[in-house]
């Protein structure tokens, strides 16, 4: 099936939208669907992939809140899980000519011009696939099949600074206020919000089932990124050989994959790209400082504390800090 739904996936199903909750003060309407809040096409993608998408065994998703990574582990776990065809030090990697977008595609996000579900169901095994969904709203055939899930979070004034510059970004014609968009940030009112819920979903996810749902934290790999990426390795069951290690295979990845790097890359820093349909972004926009603590150069002291507290309270009883 290859139908156009980008009118369908652009107005969202209006009876179930009618129904949600409503709020304004984005480039966009967002809705409430479940407790999380999402833009009418997501919604609209998000319901059709819960009652089509026909998961497989040995599918991995990478899960994250919107700027908390995404990109790098797209392109680390295409790294590592492909090395057999694909040595890091190889002149061809498909990293340094496709965008780590394009590599790991989307569950949720509507594909151009082709049906979601169809455009999933066409790519080989094994697959790596990505979502911004909270927990809750994983298709439950993902969880009943064992299917397993790497989850990215990232320290949340960081995430707030960063998502705010991407807005700004990519919506042209709507122009985020720092001040009045930290407020909403602060109520969980942010795309695929609030940020907590969505953290401590995957978390306790991750403490019930280890060996389901590995979960990471951005600062973490950042300090140590070759241990990481063992890890990782570890957990997509394709480990590091003694001889990989001792050649130097897990530095060339973290090499590879390095922000920097990737930033560097003629495919990341040039060129526009319609990956949904309807919302052409530079392909540079995806990068643009990858730093731990970035919020000290933009945030007051006050409005730090005052998120700290929000999340210290909202994670309260999970054994998750930040």
């Amino acid at each position: 099936m290859a139908e156009n739904n980008h009118d369908a996936a652009e107005e969202g199903d209006n009876q179930l939208l009618s129904a949600l909750p409503k709020k304004e003060g984005m480039w966009k309407p967002f809705f409430l669907y479940r407790g999380c809040w999402l833009t009418p096409r997501s919604v609209t993608s998000i319901t059709l992939l819960q009652s089509q998408f026909a998961p497989r065994p040995d599918d991995v998703v990478l899960a994250t809140f919107p700027k908390c990574g995404t990109t790098w582990l797209k392109a680390l776990a295409f790294a590592v899980a492909n090395r057999s065809r694909h040595p890091a030090g190889s002149g061809a990697h498909p990293l340094l000519t496709t965008h780590p977008q394009d590599l790991v595609p989307f569950l949720e996000l509507p594909h151009r011009d082709v049906h979601p579900v169809a455009a999933l169901d066409g790519l080989p095994s094994p697959r790596l696939l990505s979502t911004h969904m909270p927990a809750p709203l994983l298709p439950l055939s993902i969880s009943a099949l064992g299917c397993r899930v790497v989850y990215l979070c990232r320290e949340p004034k960081d995430v707030f600074v960063s998502s705010w510059h991407y807005m700004n970004k990519v919506t042209a014609d709507f122009s985020l206020d720092m001040d009045a968009t930290f407020e909403l940030f602060c109520e969980g009112f942010s795309l695929y919000g609030p940020l907590w819920d969505h953290v401590r979903g995957y978390w306790e996810q991750s403490v019930a089932e280890p060996d389901r749902v590995l979960f990471l934290k951005y600062d973490d790999m950042m300090a140590d990124a070759g241990k990481h990426v063992k890890m990782l390795a570890d957990f997509l069951r394709v480990p590091f050989t003694d001889e990989e290690v001792s050649g130097g295979a897990v530095e060339e990845v973290v090499a590879m994959c390095s922000f920097e790097n990737l930033k560097s890359l003629p495919v990341n820093s040039s060129g526009v790209s319609d990956r949904i349909g309807g919302m052409p972004m530079e392909n540079s926009s995806y990068f643009r400082a990858g730093k731990v603590g970035d919020w000290k150069t933009h945030l007051t002291e006050e409005m730090a504390k005052k998120l700290d507290c929000i999340v210290e309270e909202k994670l309260r009883g999970s054994g998750l800090t930040f």
